[in-house]
């Protein structure tokens, strides 16, 4: 691989770290210190919805503003977020600082997230859509595999106020790969401010344009819809494990840590087979819909931690298969120009939904258990999955 691309890729891995493993602590700490599923599932809820809600914020800035000074702002910024953080935390030993850090770091990753998203089809433009994308969610899903073990074993030996400042080392080495890109790299990237004058523009013109997109270019609303019902499920697993694995089947922070990482084994297992493979997009699509969905039953009705472990498997495995169908499909329906405010708002509509799970799961899981929230949010999935189609037959 040359090198431009390495470095690319590498920047890629060593954010996601970072993140992923402010991601396993803050749900973790936060159950150990309260021992209160409700308690993760409000965490959960907070730190998630302002980074699904800036999406469409971050998404018109990458269309006014050079993507790739915004992604080193965004990586600067979350280390110095975590240095201010984890000094706050030594002071205090309060957990509240850790959750501030995780919710102020989620808007930044949102900002890198879209810068990247933005780069990606003029940093890898003589390569196969699919092929890249499978690529980027590898490096990607490599963060989540170390991260937890990283994650784990570090808060065997540290306080997690050490792990806190050390994920800003990852976030500078992140940004340090990125410069290597540039210097490296001969791809001109396309600068906005060409495109899209500044001058005279109203500020919301870039969301009404947007918004028209979603609208009108074909099968963005079914995907959509389709999203929005994998990120209930997502959001649920994601809001419930700690404490189902730590809690309901007694098991140890270790063992949910393996957990984690099996479940980012298991998709890049999957994106290595969809970068190799050229797989029909539809068929894509509905093998990773269907096996969401049962893996969410699964984790409902599972009575003990192997069945659970399976469910949880097929869940996450599939999600980022999932993910590349509908990527995919937004590059071949986006204008490029428009690229950036158009899939933001996507993003934030797609993805309101694992706030909403993370909440639905603080209001209640304290009240009945979390078995009950699983099942209902499996149920609304499978709802949603049914709007889609009937959208589909009645823009037909």
């Amino acid at each position: 691989m040359r090198v431009d691309h390495t470095a690319f890729y590498a920047s890629l891995f060593l954010s996601r770290l970072a993140d992923q493993i402010l991601l396993f602590v803050v749900p973790l700490v936060v159950f150990q210190v309260t021992q209160s599923a409700a308690w993760s599932g409000v965490v959960f809820f907070a730190e998630t919805l302002p980074r699904f809600l800036s999406f469409p914020v971050c998404g018109a800035l990458c269309d006014r503003v050079s993507p790739f000074r915004l992604l080193r702002i965004s990586q600067m910024f979350r280390a110095t977020t975590c240095v201010l953080g984890a000094a706050a935390s030594g002071l205090t030993g309060n957990v509240a600082w850790l959750v501030a850090v995780s919710v102020v770091c989620g808007v930044l990753t949102t900002q890198g997230v879209m810068a990247r998203e933005v780069m990606l089809p003029q940093v890898f433009r003589e390569f196969r859509t699919e092929k890249v994308l499978a690529h980027a969610q590898i490096a990607d899903q490599l963060g989540m595999v170390l991260g937890p073990l990283l994650a784990a074993l570090a808060l065997d030996g540290w306080s997690w106020v050490v792990v806190l400042g050390a994920t800003a080392v990852l976030f500078l080495a992140a940004d340090t790969a990125m410069k290597i890109w540039r210097s490296a790299s001969s791809v001109e990237l396309v600068e906005p401010a060409l495109v899209h004058p500044i001058e005279g523009m109203h500020w919301l013109q870039p969301y009404r344009k947007a918004l028209v997109h979603v609208l009108h270019l074909p099968g963005l609303v079914q995907l959509i819809t389709l999203s929005a019902g994998v990120n209930l499920v997502i959001g649920v697993t994601l809001a419930t494990s700690a404490a189902m694995v730590t809690g309901t089947f007694h098991r140890s922070g270790n063992d949910y840590a393996a957990l984690q990482t099996g479940g980012a084994v298991a998709t890049v297992i999957i994106l290595l087979l969809i970068a190799r493979l050229s797989l029909p997009l539809r068929g894509m699509g509905l093998v990773s819909y269907g096996c969401i969905l049962l893996g969410g039953v699964a984790t409902a009705f599972s009575n003990g931690p192997l069945a659970y472990a399976i469910g949880f498997l097929m869940v996450i495995g599939f999600d980022k298969m999932f993910s590349v169908y509908i990527r995919t499909r937004r590059f071949q329906v986006i204008p490029t120009a428009d690229l950036g405010k158009t899939t933001g708002l996507i993003v934030m509509l797609n993805n309101l939904t694992q706030p909403v799970a993370g909440l639905v799961v603080g209001l209640f899981a304290g009240q009945a258990n979390a078995r009950g929230v699983i099942v209902a949010m499996t149920v609304g999935m499978a709802m949603l999955g049914g709007l889609a189609i009937f959208f589909g037959g009645m823009r037909k």
